[in-house]
């Protein structure tokens, strides 16, 4: 939209405060403020929820893989390693890990806890872990020593260090003529590890392969095959040559099955959020429009005097959408950096805002991960932009054509 001198001259006087005009500036900064606090609330949850998801999705698939072959109803997998051998063959596969998961119970002292056990081969263990360690040595962990990595969760749990002992029951031990007798194994906490994953923090005990494979009586068996692929958004294009080799011997499962449900809740929140906090902006819109209308009821006599002087009615017209346009930009600058600033405080504001009250906001619990994620998307923040600027160009088309329409004629006559 082009403006000549004047016209941008008459603009820029419309937006400041004229005598007696104190009420409209009034109702035009309430606007713009609505705009920057509804550009800033949907910059802000909607890097949040694409950190969420970015997160969790990069815990949980950094930890059980893209997909898994798994032996039918439970069974454990014998033949492994020719699965593995197949897998490694099939284009866009990375890697092939055999795992052992098994659902156990730890205790120590009288204190007892659900524990997910997993054993890996050693070098697969160190890759996944090491960079999550928070105590101890991981390198302690090693066959036959009995040592094992629990998560951080775990060892707060139980009430356990690095140092100390943990009892692990096997319910399925060794059969004696009186029935079949729990296996108890004693473990040595080598290290703990954070994930960032509450869930697995809270659950997961870490030991090699052979130490699994001794406690579970499962001589060189193992529970199930990791896959990783080059692309996780084509896993099911990526793996669907190597399903039928694997078929005679487990199910093919990827991220996708096995998280379905967690993922599609998460987009499902994700628009509702999205229509949510655009109504903030839709109200934004209204309180731009209302503020114009008054505006031009205000400045009726002096847009009537400038139509005699000679100015037309599309220099109104571009005057009034120019001041409605005017203020959305200025509202979505401020909105975008407020979003940006608190976006990058956003964990000391929430440790802040639960100090005060004393309330829980963020409990890894329910939410599991342990902190508050953020992740801005470039496509997402040019939507909420443009959304907002179509939004401000359609509420100030009636003002500006109002304002257009006055007839100078019938206005100064009762002047």
């Amino acid at each position: 939209m082009i403006l000549g001198r004047t016209e941008r001259m008459v603009a820029r006087r419309y937006l400041l405060p004229g005598r007696g005009e104190a009420f409209i500036f009034l109702v035009a900064s309430i606007s713009l403020a609505a705009v920057a606090l509804g550009v800033a609330a949907l910059i802000v949850v909607m890097s949040v929820m694409n950190g969420f998801r970015a997160e969790l999705f990069d815990k949980i698939v950094g930890l059980n893989g893209h997909a898994v072959v798994q032996g039918y109803s439970g069974r454990n997998i014998t033949d492994w390693q020719a699965i593995a051998d197949e897998a490694k063959a099939t284009p866009g596969v990375t890697s092939a890990i055999p795992l052992i998961e098994q659902p156990l119970f730890a205790q120590v002292e009288g204190r007892a806890e659900p524990i997910l056990l997993r054993g890996m081969r050693l070098a697969d263990l160190r890759q996944t872990i090491q960079s999550h360690v928070k105590a101890g040595n991981l390198a302690d962990v090693t066959p036959g020593s009995s040592n094992v990595a629990i998560g951080t969760g775990l060892a707060e749990s139980l009430g356990v260090t690095v140092g100390d002992y943990i009892s692990v029951l096997n319910p399925a031990g060794q059969s004696t003529p009186f029935g079949t007798a729990p296996r108890i194994v004693s473990y040595r906490v080598a290290a703990t590890f954070e994930i960032g994953v509450y869930d697995y923090d809270k659950a997961y005990v870490v030991l090699p392969m052979e130490d699994a494979q001794d406690l579970l009586l499962m001589g060189n068996t193992v529970g199930m095959v990791e896959l990783r692929v080059t692309d996780p958004d084509k896993v099911t294009q990526i793996l669907a040559p190597l399903a039928p080799k694997v078929i005679k011997d487990g199910v093919l499962v990827d991220w996708r099955q096995m998280n379905s449900a967690l993922f599609q809740a998460l987009e499902v929140e994700r628009v509702t959020m999205f229509v949510v906090l655009g109504i903030v902006i839709l109200i934004a819109a209204f309180n731009i429009l209302s503020s114009l209308i008054m505006l031009v009821r205000a400045k009726t006599r002096d847009i009537a005097i400038l139509r005699t002087m000679g100015a037309s009615r599309g220099a109104m017209l571009r005057i009034f959408m120019t001041i409605g346009m005017a203020i959305g930009v200025l509202g979505i600058g401020a909105g975008i950096l407020l979003g940006t600033v608190f976006l990058f405080f956003r964990q000391n504001v929430v440790d802040l805002i639960q100090y005060l009250t004393g309330a829980q906001l963020w409990d890894p619990s329910v939410r599991m991960l342990t902190e508050l994620p953020s992740k801005p998307d470039l496509l997402d923040n040019i939507v909420i932009v443009v959304m907002t600027l179509v939004l401000t160009f359609l509420a100030t088309l009636y003002p500006a054509f109002k304002a257009s329409s006055t007839d100078p004629v019938q206005v100064l006559r009762y002047e």
